[in-house]
């Protein structure tokens, strides 16, 4: 749209009654193109690189961590600590802030102040190439300022004028299927000793994530109703049962640890709202569930995940190990009682 202009786009985000993700699906623009209406204006073009950004962020102290996908947001209270850097991976081992970064990914970043009725707020906020975002860091009333400033100052890149070219968003993957790989899949899938050999293999033999669950089937990958979902949180909330949750997108995943203390269906919308862990799951996106089993040195991963109507990963919910204080015994068979696809 070429009426769009910086200050046309600056005067809808005032009038705006819906948060910006909405906001730029409505005028089909990417969420940063609505972040760099503000460049100069509170807003600051920032190094994206994790390498760089990650040890500023922990001398922040306390923040909430915010990942997203089309489909489930999670947000974690915390401090970023215990940072791992990587060419193609990066991680925050925190208890609380637990991150998986992908710095390919991570290709524009800006520090966001932003007036308000309650004061100032603050942000670092993280788009892929498409200007879709990628990771977010809202600052809480503990922060550092003066380590916010330092972090505007010394990540500030050259350029704070020129408008970004985002690139056209890539289209959804669906699923990738090789049935003639199909018995090679199911032999090397009970050899594994790691989780994260999985996603070696998928690849390597041509498929992907859920096409690789619609190949190998029982007793490996089980699909459930599309319904199991509000079932399960509310077993893990009368149960207190200690789960590992993955949300996030091809650049970062955030994971919580630990129990749901609380459930709040709204409309579509699944809350969890915890005094440090908050997660918004639209239940009407979900299209596939799959119970799924992989063999690892400790024992089965068992795994419950969730997937939209185009193939993309929701998220994935785990048992956690009995030494990390969860029951896997316990969440074994509960999830074997989850109802098949089919079910009423």
């Amino acid at each position: 749209m070429n009426d769009l202009t910086p200050a046309r786009l600056r005067e809808l985000k005032r009038e705006a009654t819906v948060r910006p993700y909405d906001l730029a699906a409505q005028l089909g623009l990417s969420e940063a193109a609505l972040v760099e209406a503000d460049l100069g204006l509170g807003v600051v073009r920032i190094d994206p690189a994790p390498g760089r950004l990650i040890p500023a962020i922990t001398e922040l102290g306390e923040v909430m961590a915010l990942t997203r996908n089309a489909s489930c947001v999670i947000e974690k209270i915390g401090t970023y600590n215990d940072f791992h850097d990587g060419e193609h991976a990066a991680m925050t081992l925190d208890r609380e802030i637990d991150l998986r970064m992908f710095p390919r990914h991570w290709v524009h970043a800006y520090a966001v102040e932003t007036a308000g009725e309650k004061g100032v707020r603050r942000s670092v906020q993280v788009f892929d190439a498409a200007g879709d975002a990628i990771h977010k860091v809202h600052l809480r009333e503990a922060s550092d300022l003066a380590a916010w400033d330092a972090l505007r100052r010394d990540l500030a890149l050259s350029d704070q004028q020129g408008l970004s070219t985002f690139q056209p968003r890539a289209e959804p993957e669906g699923a990738r299927i090789a049935e003639d790989r199909a018995e090679m899949l199911r032999k090397e899938w009970v050899q594994m000793t790691d989780t994260h050999q999985f996603n070696t293999l998928v690849r390597r033999l041509k498929m992907n994530r859920l096409g690789a669950y619609r190949v190998a089937g029982e007793p490996l990958a089980r699909q459930l109703a599309v319904g199991t979902v509000p079932i399960l949180l509310e077993w893990l909330l009368a149960e207190g049962h200690q789960v590992m949750l993955f949300i996030g997108n091809a650049g970062c995943i955030e994971i919580h640890s630990g129990p749901i203390r609380s459930l709040k269906p709204m409309g579509p919308w699944l809350n969890v709202l915890d005094d440090r862990f908050n997660l918004h799951l639209r239940a009407d996106h979900i299209a596939e569930v799959w119970l799924v089993d992989k063999p690892t040195r400790r024992g089965p991963a068992i795994s419950v995940e969730a997937f939209d109507g185009m193939g993309n990963l929701i998220f994935q919910c785990f048992g956690m190990r009995e030494e990390k204080g969860g029951n896997p015994k316990a969440w074994a068979t509960m999830t074997a009682d989850l109802p098949g696809l089919g079910a009423a």
